[in-house]
């Protein structure tokens, strides 16, 4: 019988196997503990359990779903790239970033993406599979361990990495129940953002639940033409019924929205385009990310020249809408999504 991950299980799935097993009721504590309290990758490592349980569990279970890795850093070692080999010998990428207040981890929902934005390395690559709930949890289990090797803790967590999120939904928002339960990863919802193109009928079920995790949409354009040669998921879910949809997300949970906007030279980024990009959102709590895009060899197009940039902040800020504009990270390392993943897939 195959084995089965550890991390895909409930606190009640883990608890009956342990009743079965004859355990006292306290093993569940123990066992939690060590798997997401204390972050073991390993069965020996649970000093505390009897070496017949440990045995049982060693039998039926595996922790870490990461089957080889390896990473690249920027100069300032600010933003560390893995490179994670899961089953199938398919291979995904998590991107840790580091600031002065917080530590951020951007991880993957998919191998490979079906969406195909022109910009992004990801969606060139086409699509493999989704990703299972175990092996998004193992992303941010690994760089936790990796983390406090030297004293640090992770801080936020963003679905933004490789994938569309809304599209692996089942599979996400498990991930995200083991992240902020209190008797596993007890994560904050408010330092956790989802991030999609705009999956409308998913929005919609996310709107429902009222969660704290916050929400933010890849927008890239302010009209339906060049958001659906960028994005073509838009022809599916054009930009007028998408943010339709943004508006009843805001209004029935009362969070603000984020929108998030590549800046590319000459194409999106002209202070025309920022006062029609003023003009859809006027009126909603949101705040509108801004950042030179990445470059990419699947993508001819530079990112904005950063007078290009100020003057399109400039422009939203004069509308009054709430913008930033984020630093580009780790270009040298191709910290780009998808760009590592795609040329090891390759191989």
């Amino acid at each position: 019988m195959a084995k089965k991950f550890i991390y895909d299980l409930s606190i009640e799935e883990l608890a009956t196997f342990l009743q079965e097993s004859k355990q006292p009721k306290f093993r569940i504590t123990q066992l939690l503990d060590g798997l997401y309290k204390k972050h073991y990758a390993s069965f020996e490592q649970f000093a505390n359990l009897p070496n017949t349980l440990r045995s049982e569990l060693e039998e039926n279970f595996v922790i870490d779903p990461i089957l080889s890795h390896s990473s690249i850093s920027s100069r300032d070692k600010r933003t560390v790239k893995f490179l994670f080999e899961v089953s199938n010998h398919n291979f995904i990428e998590t991107v840790l970033m580091k600031y002065a207040d917080r530590n951020t981890v951007c991880v993957s929902t998919q191998v490979g993406c079906p969406l195909g934005c022109v910009f992004c390395a990801t969606g060139q690559m086409g699509f493999t599979r989704n990703l299972l709930p175990n092996e998004i949890v193992g992303q941010i289990t690994f760089i936790m361990r990796h983390l406090e090797d030297s004293g640090e803790k992770l801080t936020n967590v963003v679905y933004m990495g490789m994938g569309e999120p809304f599209l692996n939904y089942d599979a996400v928002m498990r991930s995200i129940d083991t992240l902020t339960s209190p008797d596993m990863l007890n994560f904050g919802s408010r330092r956790i953002t989802i991030s999609t193109v705009g999956i409308i009928s998913k929005i919609k079920e996310f709107t429902a639940l009222d969660s704290q995790v916050n929400l933010a949409i890849s927008l890239h354009a302010p009209d339906n033409e060049l958001r659906s040669q960028l994005v073509p998921n838009n022809r599916l879910h054009p930009l007028k019924d998408l943010l339709v949809a943004c508006r009843e997300y805001v209004d029935k949970t009362r969070r603000r929205i984020t929108f998030e906007y590549a800046l590319i030279q000459d194409v999106n980024d002209s202070e025309t385009q920022a006062r029609q990009l003023a003009g859809l959102l006027k009126g909603m709590l949101c705040h509108v990310n801004l950042i030179a895009l990445n470059p990419s060899k699947e993508y001819d197009f530079p990112g904005s020249e950063r007078t290009r940039v100020d003057a399109f902040e400039a422009t939203l800020q004069k509308a009054g809408i709430p913008c930033s504009v984020r630093l580009r990270r780790g270009i040298e390392i191709n910290a780009g999504c998808g760009q590592l993943a795609q040329a090891q897939q390759s191989k």
